[in-house]
């Protein structure tokens, strides 16, 4: 019989027919259409991820749906790459550090706000420090199960604007205040048996928990702090995994911290593809004291990850 009138099997079905729906190379080949959020685009299939410590299998970006639509309306389509990701510099002790960060190209530092920490500040130690601080650049204040009105407090008397909060807070101890809120998830390292994806199911469930509530999601390490010895990284294939089902919801963003470094960020957005990286102890000199070439190697690497 001719083959001529019949509907043409489409290239996506093909390649699920032939069992490798799962194979990244046929999930590429398919030219699969990508979802965008943002000004980042990410496949509506999650792409199998190596190892941390070998290749990951991170699919090519596809010439998205909506780049076609647009170039044939005569309009030039954002590039992808044109978002970089942010880049957090935590654990902020001094003025000359806020400056190294802020001449390094950081977005964002962070202002540890928890007594009996090794970076511990105090608002009036900090206020005249935000207040030099550039227009674009976010003072974040970090804080561990404080009391609602301590955390206004200071977020006031310092002009904090964002909260970052660290312990085991619930999704009501964080809705409701008026400042965009970061929640810390805390991972298991990833050479840890706990750490691999498939001990983590009840991760996720966490994250939703505070998707209502929390503008982002930072996933750090089970640590509490570290007092200057190097932190291990946690399980970037479950980062990415559950950043992909946060995306089937809009919100939150995901921000990446935990063990990372000027030598391993930017291979740890490249699989992860976070909003944000965050670090603290991975650029230090010693606790509370940054060094001047790792911050500017990481803000670096971490901005220029393809």
């Amino acid at each position: 019989m001719s083959g001529e009138g019949k509907r043409p099997v489409p290239r996506l079905r093909r390649a699920v027919a032939g069992g490798e729906a799962q194979d990244t190379a046929a999930l590429r080949a398919t030219g699969y259409p990508r979802r965008r959020r943002g000004c980042s685009w990410v496949a509506r299939v999650t792409p199998r991820l190596g190892g941390m410590g070998g290749p990951a299998e991170v699919s090519e970006r596809a010439e998205p749906v909506e780049a076609r639509r647009l170039e044939r309306k005569g309009r030039s389509p954002r590039p992808p790459e044109f978002c970089m990701v942010k880049v957090k510099i935590c654990g902020i002790t001094n003025q000359e550090d806020a400056k190294l960060a802020v001449e390094a190209g950081a977005d964002a530092l962070g202002f540890i706000f928890v007594e009996n920490t090794p970076r511990f500040v105090t608002p009036e130690h900090v206020a005249p420090i935000i207040r030099r601080l550039p227009p674009f650049v976010t003072p974040v204040g970090v804080f561990w199960e404080h009391a609602r009105g301590h955390v206004k407090a200071v977020a006031e008397s310092c002009g904090l604007r964002a909260l970052q909060f660290h312990g085991d807070e619930t999704p009501e101890d964080v809705a409701g205040y008026d400042l965009p809120v970061i929640k810390t998830v805390k991972l298991p390292p990833a050479t840890t048996i706990e750490g691999l994806p498939e001990y983590r199911i009840g991760d996720l469930a966490q994250v939703w928990r505070y998707s209502a509530v929390a503008a982002a999601v930072l996933l750090d390490t089970a640590l509490r702090w570290s007092e200057g010895e190097p932190r291990e990284p946690i399980e970037w294939r479950l980062a990415r995994t559950l950043l992909a089902r946060m995306l089937e919801r809009g919100r939150p963003s995901l921000i990446l911290s935990g063990g990372l470094t000027p030598e391993n960020v930017a291979r740890a957005v490249a699989i992860v593809r976070p909003y944000a990286v965050d670090v603290n102890s991975g650029v230090e000199g010693h606790p509370g004291k940054k060094d001047p070439d790792r911050v500017r190697r990481f803000v670096a690497e971490a901005k220029g990850a393809r």
